[in-house]
């Protein structure tokens, strides 16, 4: 593969650099290690209940323990259907801690996307949190040749087959360990940094998903590059919001438990806000759809104030985001612009910084762009957010650190990982931290792996400095009737600044222009619309259609791309009254849009905006 760009940092054989030979063994020695009485929180009956380092070191080895009981042996493959909560961790080390291999399925997986991944992996058993996603996976795990379904939740009935309750696996794994003590120590010692940890099934935003596979190394060297690029030690606490399915949560649970943090479970994305003010964390994953709804919570309230209050908010908010944009830049910032930055922040940032519990020292993002007038805002209220990137293929790869932060990229690689920038503008990527390949897929694999370097499918490109800036996903970019190329991701991360955007796909291939699908943030334009005065229908499949509403959101729009190229900017919209949904085959677990299917459902009115 040719290369236009590269960036590497020093190798190091991370497999030798440890005692530990596998993540388990990193993660449960670290945390006895730090010895937190409140290593994992969760919360119950409206009460946050804590779970020391020791304790969560036990259940490891007595679920563990269980399984081994139960005959699960090294290269068994194991599912794990869970949101996020302690139990997932500890299910996970455990699986990892006798070789056995993890298999995590999204809780939002459509069910014939669960049969086709309990079925290529093989799994003999499932680990399933509760009732409600017993039932939804029921018809699958009835035809599936499972021998175990172990169930977190105590209150599962004795009807369901071949159901057993974790604490019957924990009180069995402890007797194991009493009867053996010496067993837990032999099952983890012989597991081997080359050994496979898990097959992490992708999104498959076009055909069937495939297995990565990646091994105890890769997390491993993923976990002490981390540790040592980024500052974060005992003294950090940690909100867990990502599903723990998702490669970028798990690779930072496993740094978190090594650094010796303080790890609390959000019972759901709902309750994000509330847990923020709770736990006040210091540090936290997250992904651009999380900042850009606190963001417009913000907005939203603070342009309901009247008066003077009104005007206080707008006027801080655009001192913000100059003082941002300089910051960022390492440019001049005068005495007044300094001045007046400090009143925003005492009269309007302090109450942001409060909203996210006051103690954050920085966000790491991933998963999608983030728009750098968002990224401003935050940097402005004194709340940074590092942008980084990864995939399941890699781990992470890359982010920005707090002392060299630079909007719009995503910065430069952790240690021991190469980037290069292939001719055609692919990322490529080589080091200890990529897959082994594709589960049962060989020739998948060697389209992708070629003399150890990935091909992401992302395009980019680098500065001077090693920093790495994404330009969009290599299939998405589209190609305009005049021969210009499109990158539809970093069109409608500006987008979703509007207070009237609440989801948003760009389309275009072909056309003169590219136009925008927009589901609009109906409590925004129902506020816009009512101040015009109009008789307008309350129905949204209606609304949605009516020139006035479109006017209004259009109009918005022009502006926010009026400083891109004139081939890029969005002139016409067009409205869809329902939310993009998982369920109904839009969005991916990981809620990526499915552009194809957004292209062939929405094909008569993507036409009609152009005739």
């Amino acid at each position: 593969m040719a290369s236009a760009t590269s960036a590497k940092t020093n190798k190091r054989d991370y497999s030798s650099s440890t005692e530990a030979t596998s993540i388990p063994g990193l993660c449960l020695t670290a945390s006895l290690r730090h010895g937190k009485t409140d290593a994992l929180n969760y919360k119950a009956d409206g009460e946050w209940v804590n779970i020391s380092a020791q304790t969560f070191v036990d259940r490891v080895k007595n679920v563990a323990l269980g399984l081994a009981a139960l005959g699960i042996r090294p290269g068994d493959r194991i599912a794990l259907l869970s949101e996020n909560r302690p139990e997932w961790s500890i299910a996970d080390l455990a699986i990892l801690s006798l070789g056995a291999i993890n298999v995590p399925i999204y809780t939002t997986q459509a069910v014939d996307q669960i049969d086709y991944i309990l079925a290529d992996s093989g799994a003999r058993a499932i680990f399933i949190s509760n009732r409600k996603l017993f039932r939804h996976a029921r018809e699958v795990l009835a035809k599936r040749p499972l021998e175990h379904l172990i169930f977190f939740d105590n209150d599962v009935s004795e009807e369901i087959d071949r159901a057993i309750q974790l604490s019957d696996l924990e009180k069995n794994g402890t007797e194991q360990a009493i009867a053996r003590p010496e067993a837990f120590d032999a099952y983890l010692h012989a597991v081997r940094p080359e050994d496979l940890a898990t097959i992490i099934y992708t999104s498959g935003t076009t055909g069937e998903p495939k297995g990565v596979m990646l091994t105890h190394n890769n997390f491993m060297s993923n976990v002490l590059s981390i540790s040592a690029g980024l500052p974060i030690d005992s003294n950090d606490t940690a909100l867990s919001v990502l599903p723990l399915s998702h490669i970028f949560e798990r690779a930072g649970f496993y740094v978190f438990c090594y650094c010796g943090l303080s790890v609390y479970y959000a019972a759901s994305f709902d309750q994000v806000g509330e847990n923020l003010r709770e736990v006040g964390p210091t540090v936290m994953t997250a992904v651009p759809r999380l900042f850009e709804k606190v963001y417009h919570r913000i907005v939203k309230k603070g342009m309901s104030e009247k008066g003077w209050k009104r005007n206080v908010f707008t006027r801080s908010l655009e001192v913000g985001q100059r003082y941002g944009e300089l910051k960022d830049t390492r440019r001049f910032i005068s005495p007044a612009l300094r001045l007046k930055q400090s009143l925003a922040s005492r009269l309007v940032f302090s109450k942001w910084r409060e909203g996210v519990g006051g103690k954050l020292r920085y966000f790491v993002s991933g998963g999608a762009p983030l728009s750098p007038a968002l990224s401003y805002a935050y940097l402005a209220a004194g709340i940074p957010i590092l942008q980084g990137y990864g995939a399941t293929e890699t781990c992470i790869v890359c982010a920005n650190r707090p002392g060299n932060n630079h909007v719009g990229s995503v910065g430069v690689p952790f240690e021991g990982i190469e980037l290069r920038i292939a001719d055609d503008g692919e990322i490529l990527v080589r080091g200890p931290n990529v897959m082994r390949g594709y589960y049962g897929q060989p020739e998948a694999t060697a389209a992708v792996l070629k003399d150890g370097w990935f091909a992401t499918g992302d395009v980019g490109h680098m500065d001077k400095e090693g920093r790495l800036y994404i330009t969009d996903r290599k299939k998405d970019l589209f190609k305009l009737s005049n021969g210009k190329y499109v990158a539809p991701q970093l069109i409608e991360s500006l987008l979703k600044q509007s207070e009237f955007v609440s989801q948003v796909v760009v389309v275009g291939a072909g056309r003169k222009q590219p136009t925008a699908l927009i589901v609009p943030d109906w409590e925004s334009l129902n506020k816009a619309l009512a101040e015009t005065g109009e008789s307008l229908p309350k129905d949204k499949t209606e609304l949605s259609k009516h020139p006035t509403a479109v006017k209004i959101v259009q109009r918005d729009i022009a502006a926010l791309t009026s400083s891109l190229a004139d081939y890029e900017r969005i002139r016409r919209v067009g409205l869809l009254p329902n939310e993009f949904t998982i369920d109904s085959g839009e969005l991916t677990p990981t809620l990526k849009v499915k552009r194809r299917v957004i292209d062939e459902r929405f094909g008569d009115l993507i036409e009609a905006l152009y005739n």
